[in-house]
């Protein structure tokens, strides 16, 4: 069965192992981030990877949370932040 001008057949792997775009949608919403400023080793890899979510404080560098819950436009670059930090100060909370 052709499903036209190169694509598989819904659902049908293609060539390079890629399936149906269109089946496998997620809704990403809007997710908390968890917080230990104590914990903080003041790397800023979280504000280097996600500037609009994360910022660092002026006097002691350590991460504050500049939008929560972070809305789902900002999801995808605070999931990075949270697994670039060093000190393991940032976490993602499901709702």
């Amino acid at each position: 069965m052709r499903a036209g001008r190169g694509h598989p057949p819904e659902g049908e792997l293609a060539g390079d192992g890629r399936r149906d775009a269109a089946r496998h949608l997620v809704t990403v919403t809007a997710v908390r981030v968890g917080v230990d400023r104590e914990r903080c080793c003041s790397a800023g890899m979280c504000v280097l990877t996600a500037p609009e979510v994360f910022d660092q404080d002026e006097v002691d560098g350590r991460v504050m949370l500049l939008l929560d819950p972070v809305p789902a436009e900002r999801v995808a670059e605070a999931r990075e932040a949270v697994s670039f930090c060093p000190s393991g100060a940032l976490r993602v909370v499901e709702s």
